[in-house]
């Protein structure tokens, strides 16, 4: 047995020459990274809606634990091909070995358009929105100027100059964050692991004073439904394929570690295991957080509720509400910067491979990082915020990003028959029952949440409101990169 296949720790590999971009982040940066990139806000938000879905605290507990299960299998798939493949670039780099270069281009496209511009974007949005709690944000322009807008097709009146404020400083932070990155990824990675620990800390506190006697919560509280529930049959997996939508929001974030496998130190050996350690500490922490909630706030509290984790803080000390506002404020910052730092090295393989403007691949020369898919990525990321649609793409981003999820799980079969002899030193635990529910489990979620778009739809447009097919539309922009594709291997 080798040395790697025993979980010892191998030899660092020497890093691939002619890249420009160093191998700077060890272990514990690197978990910091795969916990601070999951952890945003959805814990702090979407329990209420999904409550709302399910309609019993046991069933909301069990969707956010199956979500983290299905969620870890994904990872600990994904580790084997991490390990085997630790390039930067990622799954862009996955699904090239895989599928070939035309899947590969369609992933990165989807994560330019919409899976990781969308999620800086609303990030960012959240982060500003918060800051309101402390500070009033100054509208910017009259409201004559603020109220002038434009339709697009499919998507809706785009007001670019409305919460002008709110805006200005969700840019800001896009930008500071980029700069962060921009200067280097071992700063980059301080920053991540400052705002990780500054997380869990408050989450901790959060904890703990949850299940003080002084706050009146009660067991009895888990064993008491809401007003919503007593669903049975498709419409009872339609409200929890709703609600793992809103999971997998919260728990979305996992592979982005794999995208910098060439900045990472040992990445054969500690990117896979970096992300087993780090999924099961979002596991915990998350349904730790739940419990709290189901122990402080009745299952109708809870459901009512848009900011369940300020509504929890507010019911165990008078001004916790604030204390959450900057607790996710700190979230969403870390998160953030997580997402910035992993994201752009998708376009710079991109660029790397052909199919994307050569700039793109370019390193600085002082500080070792791709500055010019930093600053795109920067400048879209800014565009969804202005056009404020960016709470429509992240209802859609979850259903694109798990088409790319299943297909990256089939991966590992298709990489297990056609490179059967290469190095692997991690291997999927249980395969290949791992991989194949968590295929299967995706291919189900995907099928339900379709089922729901178009019910959500008929409902919408019986009630003369205008609606969009949020799955429907993203499969559109998914296609939409196919011309683009096609230029770029015309060029050769």
């Amino acid at each position: 047995m080798s040395e790697a296949r025993s979980g010892s720790k191998p030899e660092a590999p020497a890093p691939k020459a002619g890249s420009g971009l160093l191998p700077t982040l060890g272990f514990f940066s690197t978990v910091m990274l795969v916990v601070g990139g999951v952890i945003g806000s959805g814990v702090f938000r979407k329990s209420g809606v999904m409550m709302t879905e399910v309609g019993t605290p046991g069933l909301l507990l069990t969707v956010w634990l199956l979500a983290g299960v299905i969620t870890l299998f994904g990872a600990l798939t994904n580790a084997e091909i991490s390990g085997m493949i630790p390039e930067t670039g990622g799954q862009y780099v996955f699904f090239e070995r895989m599928y070939g270069p035309f899947v590969a281009f369609l992933y990165g496209w989807a994560a330019f358009i919409v899976i990781q511009t969308g999620s800086i974007a609303a990030l960012a949005f959240v982060f500003a929105e918060y800051a309101t709690k402390f500070v009033a944000l100054p509208e910017l322009f009259g409201p004559a100027v603020a109220a002038w807008s434009f339709h697009l097709p499919f998507i809706g009146d785009i007001a670019p100059l409305k919460d002008s404020g709110v805006k200005a400083l969700a840019i800001a932070v896009v930008v500071v964050l980029t700069v962060i990155n921009y200067v280097g990824v071992r700063f980059g990675g301080v920053v991540q692991n400052i705002c990780t620990i500054a997380k869990l800390a408050g989450m901790a506190a959060l904890l703990v004073g949850a299940f003080l006697p002084s706050t009146g919560g009660a067991a009895a509280n888990f064993a008491t439904a809401s007003a919503g529930s007593g669903k049975t049959g498709l419409a009872l997996a339609a409200a929890i394929a709703a609600a793992l939508q809103g999971a997998f929001w919260a728990y979305d974030g996992w592979v982005k570690v794999s995208y910098i496998g060439g900045e990472v130190k040992n990445p054969q050996w500690v990117i896979p295991r970096a992300t087993a350690l780090g999924m099961f500490i979002v596991t915990a922490i998350y349904l730790a957080m739940n419990a709290a909630y189901c122990w402080v706030l009745p299952a109708d509290a809870m459901a009512a509720s848009k900011l369940v984790a300020a509504d929890a803080a507010e019911a165990i000390f008078a001004g916790g509400g604030k204390w959450i506002a900057a607790l996710v404020m700190i979230s969403t910052f870390g998160t953030n910067n997580a997402v910035i730092l992993a994201s752009a090295r998708i376009y710079y393989s991109m660029a790397r491979h052909g199919v994307a403007p050569e700039r793109l691949g370019r390193v600085h020369p002082l500080y070792h990082t791709p500055g010019a898919s930093l600053a795109v990525q920067c400048i879209w990321a800014a565009v969804l915020i202005l056009s404020g649609t960016f709470d429509m793409l992240t209802d859609m981003l979850v259903f694109v990003a798990w088409i790319f999820y299943a297909a990256g799980a089939f991966g590992v079969f298709i990489l297990r028959k056609k490179m059967p002899d290469a190095p692997r030193p991690y291997r999927v635990p249980g395969y290949p029952i791992v991989p194949a529910v968590f295929v299967v489990f995706a291919t189900a979620f995907l099928a339900l949440t379709i089922y729901n778009d178009f019910t959500t739809y008929q409902k919408a447009i019986a009630a003369g409101q205008p609606a969009v097919i949020n799955s429907a539309f993203g499969l559109l922009l998914i296609a939409a990169g196919t011309p683009i594709y096609l230029l770029y291997r015309r060029r050769g």
